[in-house]
């Protein structure tokens, strides 16, 4: 979980660090985390919308996108563009520019996935029950090491064990947002849905990296 702002610009260059300091697990917060992840990786399939605001101190800049996903698979659209993991390759897709580049997986799939979040605490985070926001717990994680995020703040729905809002704050005190506004599991979904089909980007440039 680097930064936000770069999984969601689609640059998805996110590395796992594995880190020798000292690590503290509030016990209150990994009770409610490991339900969550729990219920998450029960489930077929997800999709969730989901509103993303950046800015400075505060939300200034606010985009929406969704995201399908198994647990091999995922589908993600923002800012016109579209993201595949199909399993084997991931795709990004770029109206704008009409290109396609494709790559081989990195261990960086899914970063955007709730699961994936909750279960960052395992990787070099500092981790604390910070009380309540209305009725959704707030789980505050702090990086073990300096790499450019001041902490992650964790909003859940601790009675349906889901996660409404992600809040990160960079060192530099530049805030990114993550609020899903709508979210259903277990659907009916399409043999194809995570399927990139080259027919439909006859006029793309494909770059396969």
């Amino acid at each position: 979980m680097k930064l936000i702002n770069k999984i969601l610009l689609g640059s998805l260059v996110v590395t796992t660090f594995t880190f020798s300091f000292a690590q503290k697990v509030d016990a209150k917060a990994k009770t409610i985390l490991d339900a969550v992840s729990a219920n998450y990786k029960a489930k077929k399939n997800m999709y969730f919308k989901f509103s993303y605001g950046t800015g400075k101190g505060s939300v200034s800049k606010t985009e929406t996108g969704i995201f399908y996903s198994t647990p091999t698979q995922y589908k993600m659209n923002i800012m016109g563009n579209e993201q595949i993991f199909d399993g084997k390759k991931v795709y990004n897709i770029s109206k704008e520019d009409q290109e396609v580049t494709v790559a081989k997986p990195n261990g960086t799939e899914k970063t955007l996935s709730p699961t994936n979040y909750i279960d960052e605490y395992r990787k070099g985070y500092s981790v604390t029950y910070a009380g309540k926001s209305g009725a959704l717990d707030m789980i505050k994680l702090v990086p073990v090491k300096d790499e450019g995020i001041k902490n992650v703040i964790l909003y859940i729905n601790t009675s349906k064990k889901q996660i409404s809002k992600i809040v990160q704050t960079s060192a530099g005190d530049d805030v990114a947002v993550i609020t899903i506004v709508q979210y259903k599991e277990n659907q009916n979904l399409s043999s194809s849905a995570f399927s990139f089909d080259k027919n439909k980007y006859k006029d793309y440039l494909i770059t396969e990296l």
